[in-house]
C-alpha cells in the first residue's frame, strides 16, 4: 500500500459501549484497557498500523502546506 493513499478511518456506531477487562496484575488504567479493547477491532487496528507506519516513514505527510 503507498502510504499516500489515504484509508478511510472505521466508524462506530452512536452510542457503541466498547466493553474492556482490566488487567488484573499489576495497575492499569481504564483508557488503557479501553485501547487495548479496541485494537482487538481488526478495522482499528489495521487504521492505527497504517498511521503508525505514514508516521514513521513519511515525515513530509505531518506538515501543514
Amino acid at each position: 500500500m503507498k502510504l499516500r493513499e489515504i484509508l478511510k478511518s472505521p466508524a462506530s456506531p452512536l452510542g457503541k459501549k466498547w466493553k474492556f477487562k482490566k488487567r488484573t496484575i499489576g495497575y492499569e488504567s481504564d483508557v488503557t484497557a479501553l485501547v487495548r479493547a479496541m485494537l482487538e477491532d481488526e478495522a482499528i487496528l489495521e487504521d492505527q498500523r497504517w498511521a503508525w507506519e505514514r508516521w514513521r516513514n513519511d515525515a513530509d505527510a505531518l506538515k501543514n502546506r
